[in-house]
C-alpha cells in the first residue's frame, strides 16, 4: 500500500471502530469515488467528539473520498467540490451539509442526515475534483434499520 491510501483505511477504521459497514466505490475515468453511509451511533464516543459528530441511531453519517488514479499506485486523495442530497420514498428532499476533513495525505467529506427505522434514502452525489470542469454524478440507495 502507498502512503496516500493508508490514511483512508486508517480514517475509515477510526470512524467505524469494530462496526461493520459496506464501503462502496464508483470509477469515472481517472477518478474513483469511495463512499459509505452508516448510523452515527456506530462511531466511538471519542471519534464522534473529535469530529463534532452527533452519535444517534436516528442520524446517518456519509463519508466520501475521491482518489485520482496514478500508474503503479492505488491512487492519490484529491480535494473536490462535493454536494449531496438524500430523498426518501415520499420524495422528501434533504440537503446534506458536508465538511472537509484532512488527515495526513487523505481528504474526506463527512455529512449527517436524519433517518428513521426501515427508511430508504436515495443519495445523489455531485462531485467535481479540484482542477476539473466536469462533475462526477451518481446516485445510490440505502435502507436503514435503527431499532
Amino acid at each position: 500500500m502507498i502512503k496516500s491510501f493508508m490514511p483512508l483505511m486508517l480514517f475509515t477504521s477510526l470512524l467505524c471502530g469494530a462496526a461493520v459497514h459496506a464501503e462502496q466505490s464508483r470509477t469515472f475515468g481517472d477518478y474513483t469515488v469511495h463512499f459509505s453511509v452508516f448510523p452515527s451511533d456506530l462511531l466511538s464516543p471519542d471519534v464522534a467528539k473529535n469530529y463534532k459528530i452527533k452519535r444517534s441511531k436516528n442520524r446517518a453519517l456519509i463519508n466520501i473520498s475521491v482518489l485520482k488514479k496514478h500508474m503503479g499506485t492505488t491512487g492519490q486523495s484529491v480535494k473536490a467540490k462535493v454536494e449531496a442530497t438524500a430523498t426518501n420514498l415520499n420524495q422528501q428532499l434533504r440537503k446534506v451539509s458536508l465538511k472537509e476533513i484532512q488527515v495526513e495525505y487523505a481528504v474526506y467529506y463527512l455529512g449527517e442526515v436524519r433517518i428513521s427505522h426501515e427508511e430508504t434514502l436515495e443519495f445523489e452525489l455531485n462531485i467535481t475534483p479540484q482542477g476539473e470542469d466536469a462533475a462526477l454524478n451518481f446516485s445510490f440507495r440505502q435502507q436503514f434499520f435503527t431499532e
